[in-house]
């Protein structure tokens, strides 16, 4: 299946999450091209719009692939297996966590200056990314939102690869998505436009989000 752009993607997935609208939930983008997907989905579900910020930990020499995860809070999940089979010495990832973190704070930091955080306790945390590749970033995501407090937590994607379903069964009450094939070479190759998105273009569509606020029978 592939989408024009992360705007198609978003609208079509919000299609797909229709049914949780009752539910209230916070809709949560991951940096930075999540978040062009969860705007959409908030848009569907008429739902608060923050964001997760989470850091790849990739291999040393394939900087795509996924060995693990950062995620605010302190949060830190590590691919064993992967680490193993590529290789990967004790201090190559410590330097490679050292490198992700400084870049985690420092988007937190630029995210979170004229904004808080929508709190979570309580509620359903939606965590939304424009792929799901090994589950890494999205499985720290979940961690982050349970930490934060959340009821339940699903995970939403326009693609997710078959075994990164498994791999966030532990940590999502559910995982949703579009399609699913069992083997994709990288996101991108899901998108006609798959332009990379900057920080200015996270705050330009957090901005005009709807202000953070609990469900109906928490407001005054």
């Amino acid at each position: 299946m592939r989408f024009k752009d992360r705007a198609e993607a978003g609208r079509l997935l919000g299609e797909r999450l229709s049914g949780l609208e009752q539910a209230h939930p916070v809709v949560l983008g991951l940096p930075r091209g999540g978040v062009a997907v969860a705007a959409e989905v908030a848009s569907a579900l008429d739902a608060p719009l923050d964001v997760v910020v989470v850091r790849k930990l990739g291999v040393p020499f394939q900087p795509e692939l996924a060995m693990g995860a950062l995620g605010e809070g302190g949060v830190r999940v590590i691919n064993e297996e992967i680490v193993r089979a590529a290789g990967v010495t004790r201090p190559e990832l410590a330097a490679v966590e050292r490198r992700e973190r400084a870049e985690l704070e420092r988007r937190a930091a630029r995210y979170r200056a004229a904004r808080p955080p929508v709190p979570l306790a309580g509620r359903l945390a939606l965590l939304v990314d424009d792929g799901v590749a090994t589950g890494a970033t999205a499985k720290a995501a979940c961690l982050v939102a349970r930490s934060a407090g959340a009821a339940r937590v699903v995970a939403a994607a326009p693609v997710v690869a078959a075994g990164a379903i498994e791999e966030l069964a532990p940590v999502a009450d559910e995982v949703v998505f579009l399609d699913s094939p069992e083997r994709f070479g990288a996101i991108g190759s899901c998108y006609d436009d798959f332009a990379q998105l900057r920080d200015e273009d996270v705050l330009a569509l957090l901005e005009p989000a709807r202000p953070p606020s609990g469900p109906p029978q928490d407001r005054r």
